[in-house]
């Protein structure tokens, strides 16, 4: 098996779930696999697994920049790809809403930690940030998704889980 195969292995489910967060599920199945696709075309650094792992996911951050700014330019509407109940769908357009507030560096700060479950480094690796950075960015997130998801909060205890109360430990 490849490096290239294994990184596909290992990051997938990671990468599919940060870009669905930012572009929706039907647009980050083609992101995630044209992903893939770029780290099979070339070389693959040698570097430590965290250090690939941050590689992968500077991949995906700069295809969903540029998939975001080239839909924007086109003018064309997100639509929402997630089903379920009222509530569950009323939360996922709240979130998505509260996320699109944050600046794009802070959502994807947010986004690889809690979607993706990157650490700070590797983080600060994706994103050309030092950790410190990272760790204030994503305070700074987390207080405003939690302004923004105030009144969803409550729902915590009725079984609903809301990112930053994932139980990583910062």
């Amino acid at each position: 098996m490849s490096e290239a195969d294994r990184l596909f292995v290992a990051h997938r489910n990671q990468v599919f779930r940060y870009l669905s967060r930012i572009v929706g599920q039907v647009d980050a199945s083609e992101l995630t696999q044209e992903v893939f696709l770029r780290v099979s075309r070339g070389p693959v650094p040698e570097r430590d697994q965290g250090a690939l792992r941050a590689w992968v996911f500077h991949i995906a951050r700069n295809l969903a920049l540029n998939h975001v700014r080239d839909k924007g330019r086109r003018g064309e509407v997100e639509e929402l790809a997630e089903h379920g109940t009222a509530a569950t769908q009323e939360l996922s357009v709240s979130l998505r809403e509260a996320l699109g507030q944050l600046s794009a560096i802070d959502r994807d700060v947010f986004l690889m930690r809690e979607s993706g479950g990157l650490g700070y480094d590797e983080i600060a690796r994706a994103c050309d940030l030092t950790p410190d950075a990272v760790r204030s960015r994503l305070h700074r997130a987390r207080l405003q998704l939690r302004a923004a998801l105030g009144r969803w909060l409550g729902a915590e205890q009725a079984g609903v889980k809301l990112y930053g109360k994932s139980g990583h430990s910062d």
